[in-house]
């Protein structure tokens, strides 16, 4: 089976930031994936904006080399990489001045599309709103796109908010979270509301309980100024593990566009209950053969920012009344693993005896490293000698299912940005959703600066702090495996 591909309108695509990290590394090899694909035609500018002096060759040079380590297989022919590189210009340009400005307006199309991408620090995102605007280069069909953090509380999410909704309708401003992107996310909203199958179970009826697992092998090696202001619970529970919580738990919507979808996951993070001080661990890893730990890492001896952040929460609604949420994330685990788990309650009565033990059924959605879907169901164990349960995985890998065509799973920025270019906001945040989530999430903050709480240490390579363990079993639950 081969994913159809369905062109888009010309457009151009000014990178703010386009010799930094994410461009480099995640927005130009999606662009030149979708190159490749067909996705986009000749008609079609892409401008990378930064401050270091590039002249064109140097720059295209710079690209081929990224796109030969990130999308090695359609660098690889000689045709597709001259032909995206003759595509993409080079500009230098400075946000805190006119520098480049009027060399950008002269370079743009007019009655097209216009996506600005802010691929910059946020610190950035005010000066660049307002220079776009001061130069006249915004026309109705202009599009921001804005990467996270945004903002670093509620107070400073709103002020953002403000300062972009004072050059730009909401329409125009897509705030992009890369797991919305992820095909198995997108999966999980077509499972829930394709199939009748799981929608009647999908309540505290049937559900025991639900599992947001995040984790990842690395530290936060190149990202240690930030991390130590941001920590485990700003830079992944308030944003990735809320929009996973969102999708999970929402009521189905009255139709498949961005407004509907996103009120949905508004009312649910609006229905979250405050969090406990003892439904949440906290973690810092130490170090070990892959490295230095946290502390020798961003170099404070004394540091509290946590790595690791496990919590149970509560959605107080009548589909959710007492089934618990419980997300974890955390750095330098065991493995890299995204995944949620839906654990659905024992069977009300067993007819097998009490030798059979007790079995669960479990949905499995795998947002990576291998993408896919399992469901573990009960079966008899084969052979002789009585009625012995096992359970085992009916599991679809898409890779496997989806056949030869698509052995490369898209990367999530390669949906994201033809979503910004098609003018689609479903899978991008809304003001009010970031707003909520921060109001969520700065009370559990404030609650640990209050109390002095110190993360606890964990080793590298382990699944994380053994009171994180405690925490479940207090519920007379358990973690699911870690698995790559």
């Amino acid at each position: 089976m081969v994913s159809r591909v369905i062109p888009v309108d010309p457009f151009d695509l000014v990178i703010f930031g386009g010799t930094g990290d994410l461009a480099q590394r995640k927005i130009l090899p999606a662009l030149f994936r979708r190159y490749c694909a067909g996705q986009w035609n000749d008609d079609v500018r892409i401008i990378a904006a930064a401050r270091s002096a590039h002249d064109q060759a140097g720059y295209r040079a710079i690209v081929a080399e990224s796109l030969a380590q990130h999308a090695p297989r359609q660098a690889a022919d000689p045709g597709n990489l001259d032909g995206f590189l003759n595509r993409l210009q080079y500009l230098r340009l400075d946000a805190s001045s006119d520098d480049g400005w009027e060399n950008l307006s002269g370079q743009l199309t007019d009655l097209r599309i216009r996506a600005f991408y802010f691929s910059v620090g946020p610190g950035l995102f005010a000066p660049l709103a307002e220079k776009i605007r001061q130069h006249g280069l915004a026309n109705e069909q202009t599009r921001i796109v804005v990467e996270k953090p945004f903002g670093h509380d509620l107070d400073s999410a709103r002020a953002l908010n403000a300062t972009l909704a004072s050059y730009f309708s909401e329409n125009q401003i897509y705030r992009i979270d890369h797991y919305l992107g992820k095909e198995t996310v997108q999966n999980l909203m077509a499972v829930r509301f394709g199939n009748m199958l799981f929608e009647p179970l999908w309540n505290s009826q049937y559900v025991d309980h639900i599992q947001i697992t995040v984790a990842e092998t690395v530290g936060v090696d190149g990202r240690e100024e930030y991390y130590e202001r941001a920590g485990a619970m700003r830079d992944m529970v308030q944003n990735h593990l809320m929009q996973l919580l969102c999708l999970i738990a929402m009521e189905p919507p009255a139709k498949f566009d961005s407004d509907a979808v996103r009120d949905e996951k508004l009312k649910v993070i609006r229905a979250l209950d405050p969090v406990q001080p003892h439904h949440i661990v906290r973690g810092q890893y130490s170090g070990g053969p892959d490295g230095p730990g946290y502390r020798e890492a961003v170099g404070n001896p004394r540091s509290t920012t946590e790595s690791y952040v496990a919590l149970r929460a509560h959605v107080s609604n009548w589909r959710w009344a007492g089934t618990p949420f419980y997300l974890r994330t955390g750095k330098r685990l065991v493995a890299r693993s995204s995944v949620i788990n839906v654990i659905f309650k024992d069977a009300p009565h067993s007819i097998f005896g009490a030798e059979a033990g007790r079995h669960a059924n479990t949905l499995s959605i795998r947002l990576q490293p291998n993408e896919g879907i399992t469901l573990k169901v009960t079966i008899k164990e084969p052979g002789q000698g009585g009625m012995r349960l096992i359970d085992v995985p009916l599991d679809m890998s898409f890779a496997e299912a989806l056949g030869p065509g698509n052995q490369e799973a898209p990367d999530a920025y390669e949906r994201l940005v033809m979503d910004v270019i098609r003018g689609n906001q479903t899978l991008f945040m809304r003001g009010d959703e970031v707003e909520a989530a921060w109001a969520w999430t700065d009370p559990i903050i404030a609650g640990w600066q209050a109390r002095g709480d110190v993360p606890k240490p964990y080793d590298s390579g382990s699944t994380g702090p053994g009171d994180a363990e405690l925490l479940m079993k207090r519920d007379g639950r358990h973690w699911q495996g870690i698995k790559p």
